[in-house]
């Protein structure tokens, strides 16, 4: 009898746990109204960052600029047709935003 209750108990946790976890979809929501929140959007700007934050646009605004850093670098560096450490030593001086 107390196993069955203990059983009982543990997969009642277990299923309450999971219909609390927050989704992924839920957590970018939740980060995407605090920040507009925090910028006191409203209205139509609210409406268009929210469509963006939560397409990931506004949220990865850094994230795609060290995208596009990094896309720009390589182009170099396969132009300058650069290998090995000398590759290495261009990639980390360029995505630093050093000059060389």
């Amino acid at each position: 009898m107390l196993k069955t209750m203990l059983i009982g108990l543990m997969a009642g946790t277990l299923l309450a746990t999971a219909a609390w976890a927050e989704t992924a979809q839920q957590a970018r929501m939740k980060s995407c109204n605090t920040e507009a929140s925090g910028k006191d959007l409203k209205g139509d700007a609210r409406k268009a960052f929210m469509k963006s934050c939560l397409s990931g646009g506004a949220q990865a605004d850094g994230r795609a600029a060290q995208q596009q850093r990094m896309k720009d670098c390589n182009a170099e560096a396969s132009s300058k047709a650069l290998k090995g450490d000398a590759r290495k030593a261009f990639m980390k001086s360029c995505l630093s935003g050093k000059k060389d």
